[in-house]
């Protein structure tokens, strides 16, 4: 996996301080490689989820970071989404 992913891994696994998440969703960043966030947190991987978000390297940075809101990303064309949209949703809370 790439730097972007591992850091990534990391900046979500210290935002979620421990929690998991209800559902499965894969996080897949362009040109970098993807990671899963579960009931055990993030790690790298490629595996099948219940929902699938995708978008550039800088689009997930600021969301991880607090510097854009997942559903402005949505709505703005920069996070693409396919799959379970309440799983999204769910998403959404645990990143804000």
């Amino acid at each position: 996996m790439s730097d972007t992913v591992n850091a990534a891994v990391t900046a979500l696994n210290e935002k979620m301080d421990g929690n998991g998440f209800e559902g499965t969703a894969k996080m897949t960043i362009e040109d970098e490689g993807s990671l899963i966030i579960d009931e055990n947190g993030a790690h790298a991987g490629e595996e099948d989820a219940d929902v699938t978000l995708t978008a550039s390297a800088e689009t997930f940075e600021a969301i991880v970071s607090g510097d854009l809101d997942p559903t402005s990303a949505f709505m703005s064309g920069k996070l693409a989404i396919e799959g379970d949209m309440s799983a999204a949703m769910r998403l959404a809370q645990v990143l804000a």
